[in-house]
């Protein structure tokens, strides 16, 4: 199935202290890291909504501005929807460093004719900023919006949206302060370790 992929990259990054969506891990910026996940699993084109959109276009994306700069990432969701030339769209927010190509390819696998969204489910969570939207959804997100909903999993009980269970919490782990990304960079050191100890062994 063909789809579109975004990468919400518009917020204001007020506790990472610089603009989270060019903050590199491992050498590559966190959009980046989201776009490459994108394009291996097959989008057939990857937007980023909202940000510098200068610098983005020089990782790769097809930039597009945020219509309600400083509104949160409900009205991201709604411009992606509307920007995208495919009929699915695999909505990514851009500090998510370990979302992956299989988790993607699973979000598109799974919807069905029915279905306005497929959303992970982790800890009991609904997780609206690792998802696949159909376009239609687009309409009643912005009714949604436009009546004052800010919150993108409140604004999912607009829409049929079909749960998708068994997803790893560390790939839609975000990384949202600069305690954050010391914990990740730990986190991927002792990985790193582990790994090469085996291989030894």
């Amino acid at each position: 199935m063909r789809f579109s992929g975004a990468v919400l990259t518009g917020g204001s990054s007020s506790r990472m202290g610089t603009d989270k969506a060019f903050v590199e891990i491992d050498g590559v910026p966190m959009a980046g890291r989201a776009r490459h996940a994108l394009v291996a699993a097959g989008a057939a084109e990857v937007l980023a909504i909202g940000g510098d959109s200068r610098r983005l276009a020089t990782l790769g994306f097809d930039a597009r501005p945020d219509s309600a700069p400083g509104e949160g990432p409900l009205a991201g969701i709604i411009d992606a929807l509307a920007a995208a030339t495919e009929s699915l769209v695999v909505v990514l927010a851009c500090d998510q460093p370990e979302v992956g190509a299989r988790l993607i390819r699973r979000l598109v696998s799974s919807f069905g004719p029915v279905d306005d969204a497929v959303v992970p489910i982790v800890n009991g969570r609904a997780q609206p900023l690792t998802a696949g939207y159909a376009t239609r959804a687009g309409a009643r997100l912005r009714e949604a919006f436009d009546a004052g909903e800010r919150a993108p999993w409140r604004a999912l009980e607009q829409l049929e949206w079909r749960a998708l269970h068994g997803v790893d919490a560390a790939q839609v782990r975000d990384v949202d302060d600069p305690d954050d990304l010391a914990r990740y960079a730990a986190r991927s050191r002792i990985s790193t370790e582990q790994a090469t100890s085996n291989d030894e062994g």
